[in-house]
């Protein structure tokens, strides 16, 4: 199973200090933040997109493209890309490009975006939601397939065997398909034989079973091999020397971001005692020593049998100190252990 980090980038201020950095110094630590992921031998690192004043990232390729040239090992991928107010053949051309700055390191995780910031600032109709990322998704797999690209469309302009490049080292290009939880969105993604990536961000992660379960029959169904439908789990979490300071460090950010993201969509105000029986063996989020998250991610595994396991770092904005740290102990202590319990070899071992 592959262990990884993906991020926001949030650049809200400091809930515990009302401080503030510049843009530029929360890009900066984004990519020191990488090239820790992959000294630390973590598999995959990926970077969400967003077009809010809260959020630093509204262009992933960019940043993982400077993340590639610092970079050796370490998967890089979008988290997600709002595929639905984009042009796939400029993400397919972005994520092209990336591939061959990493030698063979990038990777596409298509979603319809949590947030609908991208929409109108795209000129897009928000009736179309559904529509779009159906037509989108199909436009960008047409051109994993080859160079000389023919397409129609209803809500893009059609391809009439125009030539696409870049050509990514990879082939094809890796693309999964982002869920937060719709039944008709599994399915497609099994459907097409696509690899799924299943936000869970609350709520206990066995009501997610049923998913896992339904994606995998559809791509039984659709006669794909059950061997390439690959699951990424991807939750919220922190790591710390200890439980106490790993709670106690992430609750400020975490009441900030769900709070404010809470009062846009009208959700009720996060509460300690909410978050403390999320922090539980049962629970959504992975925050606590490095013991506590490797017993959590073994019991995600024990539900799901996922290939990969993805931790956001962190919900809401943590001093950089302290998001290298946990970096750090997830990667020394939390998935070495993951992988002995897993019996997974790693690369060089």
């Amino acid at each position: 199973m592959e262990l990884g980090i993906y991020t926001f980038a949030v650049n809200a201020p400091d809930p515990a200090t009302g401080e503030s950095i510049s843009a530029e110094q929360r890009m900066k630590n984004l990519l020191e933040e990488v090239e820790l992921a992959d000294q630390v031998g973590l598999d995959v690192f990926g970077i969400g997109e967003h077009h809010r004043p809260d959020f630093v990232v509204s262009t992933p390729a960019v940043v993982l493209a400077a993340a590639a040239a610092r970079t050796k090992r370490i998967r890089l991928t979008s988290a997600v890309t709002v595929l639905s107010s984009d042009d796939p053949v400029r993400v397919f051309q972005e994520f092209a490009t990336v591939d061959l700055i990493s030698g063979g390191r990038a990777e596409i995780m298509a979603g319809r975006g949590s947030f609908i910031e991208s929409y109108p600032l795209f000129g897009y109709d928000l009736n179309d939601y559904d529509a779009l990322f159906a037509e989108k998704l199909d436009l960008l797999l047409t051109l994993r397939k080859g160079t000389q690209v023919t397409w129609r469309g209803k809500h893009r302009a059609s391809i009439n065997n125009r030539g696409v490049y870049p050509r990514p080292v990879q082939d094809p290009m890796p693309v999964w398909i982002a869920v937060g939880g719709t039944p008709e969105s599994v399915v497609r993604a099994g459907t097409l034989g696509l690899p799924l990536a299943v936000a869970i961000i609350g709520g206990a992660p066995a009501r997610f079973t049923e998913l896992v379960d339904l994606y995998r029959e559809a791509g039984r169904e659709a006669g794909h091999d059950p061997a390439t439908l690959k699951v990424s789990i991807n939750s919220h979490g922190f790591v710390a020397d200890t439980s106490k300071a790993a709670a106690d460090a992430a609750w400020p950010p975490y009441l900030d971001t769900m709070g404010r993201i809470g009062r846009e969509r009208g959700w009720p105000p996060p509460t300690r005692a909410r978050y403390e029986a999320e922090r539980s063996p049962q629970g959504a989020l992975l925050v606590g020593d490095p013991q506590e998250v490797v017993d959590k991610i073994l019991y995600e595994h024990e539900l799901f049998r996922m290939d990969r396991f993805l931790m956001q770092f962190s919900v809401g904005s943590m001093p950089h100190a302290s998001m290298m740290r946990a970096i750090e102990l997830f990667g020394t202590h939390v998935a070495p252990a993951v992988r002995r319990e897993l019996g997974v070899v790693t690369a060089g071992a």
